[in-house]
């Protein structure tokens, strides 16, 4: 499980009956309408948040995104969180489900699906599932492709469970991705920082379906879902190292026409 779980407050200052991030979020909006800042500085580093509030970086990162949908923040790629506006009087900070949330809840309940799935799929919907991987890999290749397979995909596996219930509520989940602002926004960073669905991983998925085996298809699905949670904790890091890389590639390049 990632940090962002696994955090627990320890200063007897941070409130508590909110997710650790929700508090963290609230004490910076009181500093932010305390005049601690003005608009356009820069707060400190997350490193530095981290050590101040005894948290992890995980939950300072989940903390910023909170923010900045709020409109209190502007989050710059490898420059850091910079303040936009203050909080008014009448600013109540509010929370929606975070992409994390989503996804530890995706990891509880399509874990199971995929167990119970292995027990009740049928010939027909092995074969949709493997031209979805294929479909998958497709929109990957698109750099301005959707993840419309990826959500095919999962809701197929729902379906196979037989239950309704099931499917209703993988559906309701892959509904709050868009729904909720948090999780669509870091949704968005994490794909324009080039994180994608990966094939391996639901090919796992697929394998253990057509094996029938319901122990290895919630593994897989676990694993999945696991890895989809350490890929939105550090999208915004992975974009700026990318844009690192790509930057260093280009000065190469010129240095070496230079030197031919």
């Amino acid at each position: 499980m990632s940090d962002a779980v696994a955090d627990r407050p320890s200063r007897p200052d941070m409130p508590s009956g909110d997710r650790l991030y929700q508090d963290l979020a609230r004490r910076l909006i009181t500093e932010l309408a305390s005049g601690r800042y003005t608009v356009g500085s820069r707060l400190p580093a997350e490193r530095e948040l981290s050590l101040q509030y005894n948290v992890s970086r995980p939950t300072v990162r989940e903390a910023m995104i909170a923010l900045e949908v709020q409109g209190f923040v502007e989050v710059r790629v490898g420059s850091g969180a910079y303040v936009k506006r203050l909080p008014g009087k009448n600013d109540m900070p509010g929370f929606n489900i975070s992409a994390f949330e989503l996804s530890e809840a995706r990891l509880l309940f399509e874990g199971e699906a995929a167990a119970l799935a292995a027990t009740q799929i049928r010939d027909d919907e092995l074969a949709d599932l493997a031209n979805l991987i294929g479909e998958i890999q497709r929109e990957n290749n698109n750099p301005s492709g959707t993840e419309k397979a990826d959500r095919a995909f999962h809701v197929a596996i729902a379906r196979a469970t037989r239950n309704s219930a099931i499917l209703e509520t993988v559906e309701r989940l892959w509904e709050l991705r868009s729904l909720s602002p948090e999780s669509a926004l870091l949704h968005e960073k994490a794909r324009s920082a080039n994180i994608k669905p990966v094939v391996d991983e639901h090919t796992a998925i697929y394998d253990a379906l057509c094996a029938r085996d319901p122990a290895a298809a919630r593994n897989a699905m676990r694993a999945h879902l696991t890895a989809v949670l350490d890929s939105l904790l550090f999208a915004t890091e992975e974009k700026a190292i990318e844009e690192a890389r790509s930057a260093a590639r280009k000065k190469r390049e010129r240095y070496t026409k230079l030197a031919g």
